[in-house]
């Protein structure tokens, strides 16, 4: 069995989980580029522990600041209150380790979105329901301004998600620098509320209750458009990952979207539209093309849609997110045999 280090057993001591002298067992977690992540067998029960890594595990040059767990911490906080449920149970943060310990879920009653979807299970209900409570966290931290104060995590947003994502997506694309350049500077620039950072299937629960969310790493005060895109972009993406589930996925696609803009109250819903319908081309080309490419687009045939989609509406930008959704099942390529 694994054995835990010195640091993270530290780092239990220090969050009062781990008494003196208790022996204590574990297992690592697999799912993230950005964390160590183990399930803890403390004498009291199953608990889940996750360390920041300073480099991320991607084979590009990434790195970023382990005080992020601070900020993902308070996130959870949060959220909590925004949405009671949402996340789970917070336990303990540990700053000198860059750990924070949290209520273990069992996947027998939580069930991976990215899973579920990998396996063509489409379910526009759940997507709208993942929209309702993304938009009640953006309203609930939208509603009390203060919260930026807690959030100073500018240099962590662009390390994580800006510079891998559209400055260096611009350096394989010479000629759509200027324009990914010009997203980076409105999405900077735009302080609106609380934003996750990685609205993504893979951190994203389907629980008894309703979504759980993990990993908010990127916490930052500023565009909440870019959440609504990057999950809005998954979605897209899905659909050459299971093409068999296509139409469920732009069903999902178009719920979600229209579940999350019925709840905006902070802020016209056609401004967060016209912001996410022009920054979601520029994460679907990053998606292959920038520091951290999914795993399931290993195919220039598959790579093709993601590159003509994404170039043609940084070119040509909308303001409606339906129109992306329309020109992507158009350029997707027939569905092989298999299906």
């Amino acid at each position: 069995m694994p054995r835990l280090d010195d640091d993270l057993l530290g780092a239990l001591r220090r969050m009062d989980l781990l008494p003196d002298g208790a022996s204590v067992g574990g297992e690592p977690l697999t799912g993230g580029v950005s964390s160590d992540i183990w399930r803890i067998d403390l004498p009291s029960g199953a608990i889940c522990i996750k360390r920041a890594l300073a480099k991320l595990n991607v084979a590009a040059e990434w790195r970023a600041p382990v005080a992020r767990n601070v900020y993902e911490a308070r996130w959870m906080h949060v959220a909590g209150n925004a949405a009671p449920g949402c996340v789970p149970q917070l336990l303990g943060q540990d700053a000198r380790s860059g750990s924070l310990a949290m209520a273990f879920l069992p996947a027998d009653r939580y069930h991976l979105w990215k899973a579920q979807l990998r396996d063509g299970e489409a379910d526009p209900g759940f997507a709208a329901k993942v929209a309702e409570t993304l938009a009640a966290i953006h309203a609930y931290a939208a509603a009390d301004p203060a919260l930026a104060a807690e959030f100073p995590t500018d240099t962590i947003f662009h390390d994580i998600r800006l510079e891998p994502y559209l400055t260096h997506t611009g350096r394989q694309h010479p000629d759509l620098a200027p324009r990914l350049a010009a997203l980076l500077e409105t999405t900077w620039q735009t302080k609106r509320t609380l934003v996750h950072g990685d609205v993504s299937p893979k951190n994203i629960l389907r629980g008894p209750n309703g979504p759980v969310f993990l990993d908010a790493e990127c916490a930052w005060w500023g565009d909440p458009a870019f959440d609504l895109a990057f999950c809005l972009n998954h979605l897209l993406l899905k659909c050459l990952w299971t093409p068999r589930a296509r139409d469920g996925f732009l069903a999902c696609f178009r719920a979600l979207a229209s579940a999350y803009l019925a709840r905006v109250d902070w802020e016209p819903a056609a401004a967060v539209e016209s912001r996410a319908a022009q920054l979601l081309p520029g994460l679907l080309l990053a998606r292959v093309d920038g520091k951290s490419p999914v795993e399931y687009i290993t195919t220039d045939r598959d790579r093709a849609p993601v590159r003509s989609v994404g170039c043609r509406f940084l070119q040509h930008p909308t303001e409606r997110l339906n129109d992306i959704a329309e020109t992507w099942q158009r350029e997707l390529p027939p569905m092989g045999s298999d299906q």
